[in-house]
C-alpha cells in the first residue's frame, strides 16, 4: 500500500495490520485526502483474507487533532451541496470503521480532539496512554460534532455527551475511560505492550465468530427483548454452530487440539 502519502500501513505475519495516520506536522489532522486514503485502505484491508485485526494509530506526538482547519476554511467557501457531500465522506469513513468485518483497535496517545474522538469511538476497542488528552472541541470553533455524534454518543451515552459536546473542555484519559470512550488506560511506556496483549487475545478467536459478534451487537443493541429478537438470536447461533468455523472450534476443543486459525504461519 505504498501509494498512500498521508497514511502508513504494515501487516505482520499474524495478520495484524497497523494503520498509522502520517501527518505528524499537523498532529494527524485529517483533510479530504487523508479521509479518502483511510477509506480506501479500510476497504482493501477488509477484503484481504490475510488481515485479521487492524490497529489504528497516529504518527508523531498525537493520535489526531481532528479536522484540518485549513480544510475547514476551504470548505466554508463551498456551496451547501458541496459541504454536505464533503461531510458525507467522513461519515462514510466512520461507518467503514464501525462496520469493519474484523476487530479495530484504537491505539491512542497524545491528543485526540474533535473528529479524533470520533475515530476512537468508531473503533471496537480503545486503549490509551495515561497522558492522552481528549476534547470534543468543535464548539470552541463555533461548530458542532455532527458527523461523529452517533459513534460518540453510542460510546459515552447521552448524559456524558451533554457535558463534553457542549462544554468543549479537555479531559484526561482516566475520565475518558470512566465515561466509556476508552476500555483501557496504561502507562505511556506500556501502550504498545497493551495493544500487543489485546491483539494476542483476539488472535485466539475464530475470525468469522468475531465478525458475527460485531453483526450481533449491531442487531441487538437498543432493541426490546421480544419474540422477534429471541428468534433472531436463536437463528444466529444455530447458523454459526453449523458453520465450518463453528464445527472446527467445537471439534478442536473436544479433541483437545488447537483450532485451525491458531496454526503457525
Amino acid at each position: 500500500m505504498s501509494e498512500f502519502t498521508r497514511l502508513a500501513c504494515q501487516i505482520d505475519r499474524q495478520g495484524v495490520a497497523v494503520l498509522s495516520m502520517a501527518r505528524p506536522e499537523v498532529h494527524n489532522a485529517f483533510d479530504e485526502h487523508l479521509i479518502e486514503e483511510m477509506t480506501t485502505c479500510f476497504i482493501a484491508l477488509g477484503e484481504n483474507p490475510d488481515v485479521r485485526i487492524v490497529v489504528l494509530a497516529g504518527a508523531g506526538k498525537s493520535f489526531s487533532a481532528g479536522a484540518d482547519l485549513n480544510w475547514m476554511r476551504r470548505m466554508a467557501a463551498f456551496s451547501d451541496a458541496e459541504n454536505v457531500a464533503d461531510a458525507q465522506k467522513l461519515a462514510q469513513l466512520l461507518a467503514k470503521i464501525s462496520t469493519f468485518p474484523k476487530p479495530v483497535i484504537a491505539r491512542v496517545h497524545g491528543a485526540a480532539l474533535g473528529g479524533g474522538v470520533g475515530l476512537v469511538a468508531a473503533c471496537d476497542i480503545a486503549i490509551a496512554s495515561e497522558s492522552a488528552v481528549f476534547s470534543l472541541s468543535e464548539v470552541r470553533l463555533g461548530l458542532i460534532p455532527a458527523v461523529i455524534s452517533p459513534y460518540v454518543i453510542k460510546a459515552i451515552g447521552g448524559r456524558q455527551a451533554s457535558r463534553y459536546m457542549v462544554s468543549g473542555e479537555r479531559f484526561a484519559a482516566g475520565v475518558a475511560k470512566n465515561i466509556g470512550l476508552l476500555h483501557e488506560v496504561v502507562a505511556d511506556a506500556s501502550l504498545d505492550d497493551a495493544v500487543a496483549t489485546m491483539t494476542g487475545e483476539l488472535l485466539k478467536n475464530g475470525p468469522q465468530a468475531m465478525r458475527e459478534c460485531k453483526d450481533l451487537i449491531a442487531a441487538v443493541i437498543n432493541r426490546p427483548i421480544d419474540e422477534a429478537l429471541m428468534e433472531n438470536t436463536s437463528v444466529r447461533i444455530a447458523r454459526v454452530r453449523a458453520s465450518v468455523e463453528g464445527k472446527e472450534g467445537l471439534g478442536s476443543f473436544l479433541g483437545k487440539r488447537s483450532p485451525s486459525w491458531l496454526a503457525e504461519k
